[in-house]
């Protein structure tokens, strides 16, 4: 693994389902030119069988973007992977941690980590299958199949099928009794284990996901881990991503009005091309979080009339009606 890549996975966005699809990616790299960038997860059968262009359709300012697969067939992940590479994506990453009883019912997600060898498998079968590093995305444990000897026995196994880091949800998953919503919440964060985790795998890259709230917080894991990984908190807060990419990688901080105007330019551009407002207009609500006037900005962008007409001047006026305030 060379510095450069590992470099580019010390601030990460997580894969959320219904909220990291395109648009929302290009937004977060305006407010981030250096994190690592994750689609949703998408399943094996809705790439090879549902609408793959859309699917698969990225802008080459989201780079390094990295999809993230649902599945747990290896020839399936393999073909999967395959289209992916084409695409221009810059990583493959197998969920292993969802914990979605749907999920659970299409054997992936949280509940392969019952099953290291078959994640071993499509592990090894899509590197054959492509150039692109090969990554997985996994939790502490699942229900009862919760220890230290157990998760360092998953790893020793995705290690030796050439995983190439490890993004590490710091809670075990529960898919018994708890919703996925619950799952974000109820079972305790635990970053020592991660911190164990890596000191066992040296030379694996270990990214930490869930619980980092703040810079601080992101810079003491440092010290242990890889990199860090945000999820709702980047997707609330954006300008909670930039600020994280101004201390970790000492860029300059963006400024808010400028991200703003650049997607304004996206939305305009989008909309020319058929694309509904609502379909973008819904990722910045959060942009302008504890600014007086935040409120009015939302519920202007919320206006359910004029989104469904497309009407782009709801978004200028939205954002004026803060900027003004702010000047």
């Amino acid at each position: 693994m060379s510095t450069t890549e590992t470099s580019q996975r010390s601030l990460c966005v997580a894969p959320m389902m219904a909220w990291t699809d395109r648009h929302c990616r290009y937004l977060l790299r305006l407010c981030s030119p250096n994190a690592r960038l994750f689609t949703e997860m998408i399943t094996t059968g809705a790439l090879l069988h549902g609408p793959r262009q859309r699917l698969l359709a990225l802008d080459p300012v989201e780079h390094p973007v990295v999809i993230q697969l649902g599945g747990s067939n290896p020839g399936e992940l393999a073909d999967a992977a395959r289209l992916a590479e084409a695409a221009g994506f810059d990583e493959i990453n197998l969920n292993v941690g969802c914990p979605s009883p749907r999920v659970k019912e299409g054997r992936f997600g949280a509940c392969l980590m019952r099953e290291p060898q078959l994640v071993a498998r499509c592990v090894d079968t899509m590197r054959t299958s492509t150039r692109l590093p090969v990554t997985v995305k996994c939790r502490l444990g699942v229900d009862e199949a919760d220890s230290d000897e157990l998760l360092e026995a998953f790893v020793a196994e995705l290690v030796g099928a050439g995983c190439e880091a490890l993004y590490l949800h710091a809670r075990k998953a529960m898919l018994d009794g708890l919703s996925p919503a619950q799952n974000r919440e109820v079972p305790p964060l635990q970053p020592e284990r991660v911190y164990r985790l890596k000191a066992r795998f040296p030379l694996l890259p270990v990214i930490l996901n869930g619980g980092v709230a703040d810079a601080r917080a992101a810079i003491a894991h440092m010290s242990h881990v890889d990199g860090v990984m945000i999820g709702r908190g980047a997707y609330h807060d954006p300008m909670f991503l930039a600020a994280l990419d101004h201390e970790l990688f000492a860029s300059p901080l963006v400024d808010v009005w400028n991200v703003l105007d650049q997607y304004l330019v996206y939305i305009e551009a989008e909309l020319a091309r058929g694309v509904r407002l609502h379909d973008m207009t819904r990722h910045m609500l959060g942009m302008l979080k504890g600014l007086p006037g935040a409120r009015r900005y939302r519920r202007t962008l919320s206006n359910a009339q004029r989104l469904r007409d497309n009407d782009i001047g709801l978004v200028i006026e939205a954002v004026a009606s803060v900027a003004a305030r702010a000047a």
